[in-house]
């Protein structure tokens, strides 16, 4: 690795403009989020140490993804822009957060504490659903931010999503919902055992998915809107973009049982939290309670609750000052398979399970995982003393979901 800050910050980009594509684009990553935060954290750090090194091009300048050939574009009416991660895994990320809003707020330690929304981050695509006098319009993802892509027909097919939603009285002229599109993990586990059926069935140009999220993001993009109606997607609500004709809660929470009411998906593991202490209760938690949620989350998401406070903070870089994601130790990391012994179970099936150097994900430390079969080891090409990504998630058995080639 070069030592040079101008080599490194070049290699840094590069490395990552090719990971997004294969991540945002392909919906096919070969290296697991944390690595990925990682290399952009290793960026970020370069350009605030070398601000001469920032450029118009770099990944931590804008917001990731493009319109896809294929898909008409929309332009958003509101911006979809994203918000600032908290990686440390700690309380003491909770405690980071409410310190800086209360600074910018100019409040001193004897004030009141502040009042969150606090709500969970779910690992899904993020889609903006566009009702135009209650009737579903269209939908988009987020693309770039500022464009997305047309998925309605796609979107149309998840019955969790409603084509008209409820209101008593006047129906507003538009209203935005957005949220998160996802799969169930018993869903994606069904689908995957599906794929491996039809794989070892000899059909042609199939595969199995790495995790619940590049499944859902790769139904969502299908061209053929017959196939996504094939896959178990869900939906989830959490927020609003363009508004015309209807009366904003003026909480957040509020906003979120507004949304319930009018037929909106909503979760209900959210809560209204007081200050620093309320959000570290509620991260630990849901932290407690991740592996026993029926879906992927990645983290929670901490939201000044007051849309007046949310004005008065506003904006940095295009990303808000008064939410932020407070990640969770990640469910996929890379580590060195050691080796493969052949597992025989009650029944007589064989199934190869990967010896791996130890590895922590998921909250905990993992030295085996499934293989699945022959027919698995065959098509990922692993070998032993590659590089791999193993994922764990909920109560799932650890696996080996992919090989890391080395890149240019």
């Amino acid at each position: 690795m070069t030592t040079d800050p101008t080599a490194r910050a070049a290699q840094l980009r590069e490395q990552l403009h090719y990971h997004a594509h294969r991540y945002y684009v392909l919906d096919d990553p070969e290296i697991p989020d944390a690595e990925y935060d990682r290399l952009f954290r290793e960026l970020q750090e370069l350009e605030d140490a070398h601000p001469g090194l920032r450029t118009p091009d770099s990944p931590t300048q804008r917001v990731l993804g493009r319109v896809l050939e294929g898909f008409a574009p929309v332009r958003h009416a509101v911006p979809m822009l994203s918000i600032r991660t908290e990686t440390d895994t700690e309380a003491s990320g909770a405690e980071a957060f409410d310190a800086r809003v209360r600074r910018e707020l100019g409040l001193r330690p004897a004030d009141a504490p502040v009042e969150y929304a606090a709500e969970l981050k779910f690992d899904g695509l993020a889609i903006n659903l566009r009702y135009e006098h209650g009737v579903l319009a269209q939908a988009a993802t987020r693309g770039n931010g500022e464009t997305g892509e047309d998925v309605t027909q796609n979107i149309r097919t998840i019955s969790q999503i409603p084509l008209r939603l409820k209101f008593r009285g006047e129906v507003p002229a538009v209203i935005e919902v957005r949220g998160e599109v996802y799969i169930r993990r018993d869903d994606f586990e069904a689908l995957n055992e599906r794929q491996r059926a039809v794989i070892a069935a000899g059909a042609k140009n199939e595969k199995t998915f790495v995790n619940p999220r590049n499944a859902a993001a790769g139904a969502v993009r299908q061209l053929d809107p017959a196939i996504a109606a094939k896959r178990p997607l869900s939906f989830f609500g959490y927020g609003l973009g363009d508004v015309r004709g209807w009366d904003i809660p003026g909480t957040h929470s509020a906003l979120l049982d507004a949304m319930a009411a009018i037929g909106v998906p909503v979760s209900p593991d959210r809560t209204v939290a007081q200050g620093a202490a309320g959000l570290v209760a509620f991260y630990r938690a849901m932290g407690e309670k991740r592996d026993a949620l029926p879906f992927d989350i990645d983290g929670v998401v901490y939201k000044v609750n007051s849309r007046a406070l949310q004005q008065r903070l506003g904006f940095v870089s295009r990303e808000p000052r008064w939410a932020v994601a407070h990640k969770y130790p990640a469910q996929e990391q890379m580590t060195t398979l050691q080796g493969i012994e052949i597992q025989v179970g009650r029944t007589g099936k064989l199934t190869p399970v990967a010896k791996l150097a130890p590895v922590f994900v998921g909250g905990t430390t993992v030295s085996n995982a499934t293989l699945h079969n022959q027919d698995e080891i065959d098509r990922k090409d692993v070998r032993i003393g590659d590089t791999v990504i193993v994922r764990r998630a909920g109560d799932v058995i650890p696996e080996v979901v992919g090989v890391v080639h080395a890149t240019a």
